[in-house]
C-alpha cells in the first residue's frame, strides 16, 4: 500500500483497494478502522466538518498511527495542508475545491469527487469518486446519477475510480454488475453495529 514517505501519486495507482472506507470523527477511532480494516476495507477516508482544526489534526495523526500500522492508505478529506501534517497518502477534493495541482504540491496524491461524464473525462487526479450512485444524506442536496455514470466511468475513465453515493450490501451487486471494481462506503460500515462483519460482506460481493 502506499505510504506518506513514498511520495504517492500516479505511479502507486495499482496500490488502491476495493473497498473505501470515508468515516467521521468518533470516540472509538482506532477500534473502529481496526475491526473495518479486518473486514476488508482497504482505503480509509477521514472526512470532518465540524471540528477545530487542532482537534481535527490530533484525529488524524490518530487515524494515521492505526492506519500506517495495518498498511492501509489514509486519506483526508478537502484539506491538503493537514494532509501533510498527519503524513496522509491522499487528499480528497471536491469539484469546488482547491485545483488538484495546487494540492498536489503538498506532496500528497489527489483524489477528486466527480458527478459528469466530462468531469470524468477532465479528471487529472490519482483517483476519482464516481457518485453519488444512489441518494445519500452525507451529500445532501446533490442528486443521485444512477448507474448510468457508473457505466460511463467503466467504459471511458482514465484514472482508477471507485464508485460512490448509498452504496450497501443491499445494492452493491447491481454496482458492480455496471461495472465498478471498487466502491465507497459511508452509512454501510460507519452506522453498522458490526462494522467488521459489515465490511466483510461488503469485500464479499466486490472483485478481486
Amino acid at each position: 500500500m502506499a505510504t506518506a514517505s513514498s511520495s504517492p501519486g500516479r505511479s502507486q495507482a495499482a496500490d488502491l483497494g476495493r473497498l473505501y472506507l470515508v468515516t467521521p470523527v468518533r470516540p472509538d477511532l482506532e477500534a473502529f478502522l481496526e475491526a473495518a480494516v479486518r473486514g476488508g476495507v482497504d482505503m480509509v477516508q477521514v472526512r470532518e466538518k465540524e471540528l477545530p482544526d487542532g482537534e481535527l489534526l490530533l484525529a488524524l495523526e490518530r487515524a494515521r498511527s492505526v492506519t500506517r500500522r495495518l498498511g492501509v492508505p489514509l486519506v483526508v478529506n478537502d484539506r491538503p495542508d493537514l494532509a501533510q501534517l498527519c503524513k496522509a497518502d491522499y487528499v480528497h477534493l471536491g469539484q469546488e475545491d482547491v485545483p488538484v495541482a495546487a494540492a498536489r504540491s503538498f506532496g500528497v496524491g489527489v483524489g477528486l469527487s466527480t458527478h459528469a461524464p466530462e468531469e470524468v473525462d477532465g479528471a487529472e487526479a490519482d483517483y476519482v469518486g464516481v457518485g453519488p450512485v444512489y441518494a445519500t444524506p452525507t451529500k445532501a442536496g446533490r442528486a443521485a446519477v444512477g448507474l448510468e455514470l457508473v457505466r460511463y466511468a467503466a467504459e471511458r475513465a482514465r484514472t482508477p475510480w471507485f464508485a460512490v453515493g448509498g452504496i450497501d450490501a443491499g445494492n452493491v451487486a447491481g454496482v458492480v454488475g455496471a461495472g465498478a471494481r471498487r466502491v465507497a462506503v459511508v452509512r454501510a460500515i460507519v452506522d453498522a453495529r458490526d462494522p467488521e462483519r459489515a465490511a466483510r460482506e461488503l469485500r464479499a460481493r466486490l472483485p478481486d
